[in-house]
C-alpha cells in the first residue's frame, strides 16, 4: 500500500450546517442574531469540546490582528476610537436546552472553547445554539465593517474551527488569510429596513425580494450611465418598514452579505461551457461609481465562463460583485460574492473582478 493510499484512508472532513437569523440595526451599526449549528463528526475520534472562532473580537486593541497590523506599520485599529472598533458578545451556548460551559481561549479573545454535554462519538452529530450580538466596526479598519449605512458583513458569526487529521486548527483572525473553514449548508434569514439592496452568499428564496431586485435592474438598465452618476450618493433615510429575506446555499465554507440603500442593480446571465447551466450574475454599485461599473456584469460573465472552461463549471447558481470601500486592497472574495474596492479605471475594474471571481475555484 502506498503512502497516498494510507493518506486517502485517513482523510475525513467535518461538516457544519448553519441556521442563522439576524437583524440589522442601522442606527447602532449592530447585529442581533441567533445561530444553530449541526456539527457532524466524520472523524474516527471522540470529541469532548469544539473550538469556535469569534472573529469580530479581532477588532479590538491588542488583538492578534492589531499586533499583526502594527508590525506591518498600520496603526489605524490600534488608535481607533471606541465607536469604530468591533466585538461579538451576548453568547449563550446550549444544546437541546442544556446550557454548555464555555470559555475564551487563554491567549486570544476571538477564539473560545465550548465543552460538549457528552462525548461526541465518531459519525455522530450534535446541535448547538447561541444568540449573539455584533458591534460592526468601521470598514476603514476592517473587512467586516460599515461606512455610514453601507455594510460589509463578513466573518461575523460564531464559526467552529477546522478539525482534521492533525487535530484542531483554532486560529485568531488575521487579514493575511481567513478561509480554512469547514464546509456545510447555510440557511440565513436577514431582517432590515426594506429599502436596502442586499447581495449575499446563497440563493435568494424570498420571492418579494427577487421581484424587488429584478425591478431595480430593469429600472437602471433603461437609463444611460451618465445620468446615474448625477444621482446623489448620500444615504436616503431608512424605511420604517422592515423585510426578512432568506438565503440558502449548500456546500460552502462561509456566508457573507452586503447591504446599501444606494445600490444600483444590474442583472445578467451566462451559460456554462460544459453543462450549459445558466448562472445569474449581479453587479451592485453606488451612483458615484456608475461609470466604471458600466460593464461590470460583462466582466463577471467572462470570468465565470472562462474559469469554468479551464477549471470545471462553476457549481452555484449566481455570482455577484459588490461596490464597496474596505481595507482589503483591490477586493475580497466570499462564496458566490466578491466586494470590489472603488476604481475609476474600467480596465482595472475588469482585472479585479476577474481575479476575485476566480477565488470561487481557488480560495
Amino acid at each position: 500500500m502506498s503512502s497516498n493510499d494510507i493518506a486517502a484512508q485517513n482523510y475525513f472532513q467535518q461538516q457544519v450546517n448553519y441556521k442563522i437569523d439576524v437583524i440589522l440595526n442601522d442606527s447602532l451599526h449592530a447585529l442581533h442574531a441567533k445561530e444553530t449549528i449541526e456539527y457532524a463528526n466524520n472523524s474516527k475520534d471522540t470529541l469532548r469540546f469544539i473550538y469556535f472562532h469569534l472573529w469580530p473580537n479581532a477588532y479590538q486593541k491588542n488583538s492578534a490582528l492589531d499586533k499583526q497590523l502594527l508590525a506591518d506599520g498600520d496603526s489605524k485599529l490600534h488608535f481607533a476610537k471606541e465607536k469604530n472598533k468591533g466585538f461579538i458578545d451576548s453568547l449563550n451556548f446550549t444544546s437541546q436546552g442544556q446550557k454548555l460551559r464555555w470559555e475564551y481561549d487563554e491567549k486570544y479573545r476571538d477564539i473560545c472553547i465550548v465543552y460538549l454535554p457528552k462525548p461526541l462519538l465518531p459519525y455522530e452529530k450534535i446541535e448547538i445554539s447561541t444568540p449573539f450580538f455584533v458591534k460592526i466596526p468601521s470598514a476603514k479598519i476592517s473587512r467586516l465593517g460599515h461606512i455610514g449605512q453601507f455594510y460589509a458583513i463578513t466573518q461575523w458569526y460564531p464559526k467552529p474551527a477546522v478539525y482534521d487529521v492533525d487535530g484542531w486548527h483554532q486560529m485568531p483572525y488575521l487579514n493575511q488569510g481567513e478561509f480554512y473553514s469547514e464546509f456545510g449548508n447555510f440557511d440565513v434569514s436577514i431582517t432590515l429596513p426594506d429599502n436596502y439592496v442586499v447581495g449575499a452568499t446563497g440563493d435568494l428564496q424570498t420571492q418579494s425580494e427577487i421581484d424587488f431586485l429584478n425591478e431595480k435592474s430593469i429600472d437602471t438598465t433603461k437609463k444611460k450611465v451618465l445620468p446615474l452618476t448625477k444621482i446623489s450618493n448620500a444615504f436616503p433615510a431608512s424605511s420604517k418598514k422592515y423585510k426578512t429575506i432568506r438565503y440558502t446555499q449548500q456546500n460552502v465554507h462561509d456566508f457573507a452579505w452586503f447591504a446599501d440603500k444606494r445600490f444600483i442593480v444590474r442583472k445578467s446571465e451566462i451559460k456554462l461551457p460544459h453543462s450549459g447551466n445558466a448562472v445569474t450574475t449581479w453587479a451592485m454599485f453606488t451612483p458615484q461609481n456608475a461609470k466604471s461599473w458600466k460593464k461590470a456584469t460583462q466582466y463577471i460573465n467572462d470570468a465565470v465562463y472562462y474559469y469554468s472552461k479551464w477549471n470545471g463549471d462553476y457549481p452555484y447558481k449566481h455570482c455577484t460583485a459588490i461596490d464597496g470601500t474596505i481595507s482589503a486592497g483591490g477586493g475580497m472574495e466570499y462564496p458566490n460574492i466578491t466586494i470590489i474596492n472603488s476604481t475609476s479605471d474600467s480596465l482595472q475594474m475588469d482585472i479585479v473582478i476577474t481575479h476575485e471571481v476566480g477565488h470561487n475555484w481557488f480560495y
